[in-house]
């Protein structure tokens, strides 16, 4: 479901008020100053926590503290599941929440500060691909200061992520999830349509020398053409601390879905039976398993067939502004929009045989 857009109501807002704080970079400020102070902002908002916020709390109860943000709708790669093969009619620029002047830049910054003030401890980068943003690493750097806003992500191809993980670094980024749906260098190709395996596998081993723990990948599984790659997925994690989580392919219009579920989890298992199932934590999406003496751990996204919608805490906000429920000056107007959304969200997705005849967004105009 797909709320009205927000930018045009916020654009009109933020020119006739100053009220909302987007916090400029402190003159001369150095990176560890700025990080110990946001570690005392954060250790202030944990010891004096409010109840949860009404607008982002739904009708059964679910409280939503993850937003994700969708940059850019462009993306770098053409990965067929996510991509039409016809391409898709782009939104007008116009129309994005785009950062090149500093209206816009606050259209991002407003919307993240108006969810973490209502609750939301989370926000992920999202796109298209966000490493193609202009200036993605003075959006982290500037979404860290803002108070009660503990973890924040990016989901990339891994194309640009090598090149810009010092900076992103120091701006704050605190978690990394890349998409990689193969690990031969030719179907890599294939997939995406694009060159550039060398560089993802540069950007996933980057990345875990500054410590993020774990760096997550994501491998979207379909059947005849990934699927015998399963077992070298997880034979990877064996010397690397990755989080691959092997996710069910989804239904998005040009993606030719067809409903026939991969056992994937029996496939490991019947060559490593002493799997051990980890703890899940209520809002999370994949069912997580290690294997003794290997580093890192694998992971079951069964969007489809085994549905996570009863503990769902997720809200997305397009590329164009639409506030998607299911995968300022007087800012309680922008919040009772918001609420409404919320209050809108249904119990759980229609099912893996209806949803597949449903109209839904291609995913790259989404946000993965």
């Amino acid at each position: 479901t797909v709320a009205r857009p927000l930018s045009r109501m916020l654009r009109r807002l933020l020119s006739c008020s100053s009220r909302i704080p987007v916090m400029p970079p402190c003159p001369g400020e150095s990176p560890q100053a700025a990080s110990q102070e946001l570690s005392r902002r954060r250790q202030f908002s944990r010891e004096h926590e409010a109840p949860f916020s009404a607008f982002l709390t739904d009708s059964f109860g679910r409280q939503h503290s993850y937003l994700r943000i969708s940059l850019p709708e462009k993306c770098n790669l053409r990965c067929q599941y996510c991509m039409p093969e016809e391409g898709v009619p782009l939104t007008p620029k116009a129309n994005l929440l785009t950062t090149e002047e500093m209206l816009t830049t606050k259209e991002i910054l407003t919307l993240a500060w108006l969810f973490v003030k209502e609750g939301v401890e989370k926000i992920r980068l999202m796109g298209g691909e966000p490493l193609i943003q202009p200036d993605e690493v003075d959006i982290v750097a500037q979404l860290q200061r803002l108070e009660g806003l503990r973890t924040i992500g990016v989901t990339t191809n891994g194309i640009n992520l090598a090149r810009l993980l010092p900076q992103l670094r120091r701006a704050g980024l605190s978690a990394i999830k890349i998409s990689l749906d193969t690990l031969v260098p030719a179907k890599f190709e294939f997939i995406v349509c694009r060159k550039g395996f060398h560089k993802v596998m540069e950007g996933i081993h980057k990345a875990n020398e500054p410590g993020y723990n774990p760096v997550k990948v994501n491998c979207v599984v379909t059947r005849g053409l990934n699927e015998d790659e399963l077992l070298d997925f997880v034979a990877l994690i064996k010397g690397l601390p990755l989080d691959v989580a092997f996710i069910e392919y989804m239904p998005f219009d040009g993606n030719k879905w067809n409903f026939k579920k991969m056992e994937m989890l029996e496939t490991v298992w019947q060559l490593w039976p002493e799997l051990e199932k980890l703890s899940e934590q209520e809002s999370r999406t994949a069912k997580a398993f290690k294997i003794p003496g290997f580093q890192g751990q694998i992971s079951f996204i069964m969007s489809m067939s085994e549905h996570f919608c009863g503990t769902c805490n997720r809200l997305q906000i397009t590329a164009d502004g639409n506030l998607k429920v299911c995968l300022f000056g007087n800012s309680e107007e922008l919040l009772r929009i918001i609420g409404a959304a919320v209050g809108r969200k249904k119990q759980q997705h229609a099912g893996m045989f209806s949803i597949s005849q449903m109209k839904n967004w291609p995913m790259i105009l989404i946000g993965g």
